[in-house]
């Protein structure tokens, strides 16, 4: 049982947020003119599981490796830095869970062509590149832009994306409304869809400049997760010459970047909001506009190990506000 315990915990629960959010804001997205394909949208959300455990993974062993997860840091304790799981069978660990993203990843290549299969491939040697290989994108400030790019673009979009390309590529082009609109008629439906791909090819999707507002604000709510962890780790990240962003601006600075973060985000929905996406984004708004205010001013604050709380809070803020996405976007 202590065994099955250091495994979940090396997981890292309360980041699994930074994977589920984005594929569940990203389907409720595609809701607003297609019908959703569940089974893509579950693999979707599974693909992006497998990839954020591989990253944890990937992340427990390499850190160990590297010196950087110390006893005295301030975060919680990591499997293989405490003893509790070897480092090759972490490794290991991350190799399985990668392979299975893969996996998931072909059958997702399969039904959305091939920019998926590319995107894929890229997010798993990321995954992997995070904080191992020759040029460590955590070590070297990074990680943030990682964390910005796969968990908000790439994530929301993508699973967005796929469910539109799938209709594309079915052939149903009359009819079926795309982005915040309705059609009223086939005609209707004709019209909105050439504004939205320049082809019969589906990696030429057009989306729509709302739903690029909506993942920049999940995107950007995810990396306050990983600025928040790195702002409490500052110290021992520069002993070991890991070159956070949070490391490179300083304490003071980062609390700030930190708030700038949450701002940005609440700003991207408002904008949203007041675009085709329409009032119902004023909740989900609200909701990050209210959070980023009180995060902005318990981080600016907290020190040490009290840090930890806010990065659980950090993340539940991120899943809160995806959850209102689904719930003002879904049809």
């Amino acid at each position: 049982m202590l065994a099955l315990r250091s495994w979940l915990l090396a997981t890292r629960p309360r980041t699994l947020a930074a994977g589920l959010a984005p594929v569940a804001v990203g389907t409720a997205l595609a809701s607003t003119g297609v019908p959703v394909d569940w089974l893509i949208a579950g693999a979707c959300l599974l693909g992006a599981l497998f990839i954020q455990i591989g990253v944890n993974f990937a992340n427990d062993a390499f850190d160990a490796l590297k010196g950087a997860d110390t006893p005295d840091r301030l975060g919680p304790t990591r499997a293989v830095a405490s003893g509790a799981i070897s480092a090759r069978a972490m490794l290991i660990a991350t190799a399985v869970v990668l392979t299975l993203a893969l996996g998931v990843g072909l059958y997702l290549a399969d039904r959305g062509g091939w920019p998926i299969l590319v995107l894929g491939l890229v997010s798993l040697v990321c995954a992997v590149a995070y904080t191992g290989g020759p040029f460590p994108l955590a070590y070297h400030g990074l990680g943030d832009f990682f964390v910005f790019l796969f968990f908000g673009l790439f994530a929301v979009l993508g699973s967005a994306w796929l469910q539109v390309a799938v209709i594309v590529n079915a052939g149903y082009a009359a009819g079926v409304t795309i982005g915040f609109q309705h059609a009223v008629s086939d005609a209707t439906g004709a019209r909105i869809l050439q504004r939205v791909w320049s082809s019969s090819e589906s990696w030429l999707l057009r989306l729509p400049w709302e739903w690029w507002l909506v993942a920049a604000a999940i995107g950007l709510q995810a990396t306050a997760i990983i600025a928040v962890n790195n702002l409490r780790d500052i110290e021992t990240d520069a002993r070991v010459g890991k070159r956070t962003l949070a490391v490179r601006l300083g304490d003071r600075a980062s609390r700030r970047y930190y708030a700038l973060l949450q701002i940005a985000a609440a700003t991207a929905l408002w904008c949203a909001a007041l675009g085709e996406g329409g009032w119902p984004l004023a909740l989900p708004a609200g909701v990050a506009t209210i959070g980023a205010m009180l995060l902005a001013f318990t981080v600016a604050r907290a020190q040490g190990r009290a840090l930890n709380r806010e990065l659980a809070r950090t993340a539940a803020l991120e899943l809160v506000t995806a959850l209102a996405l689904v719930a003002a976007l879904a049809r």
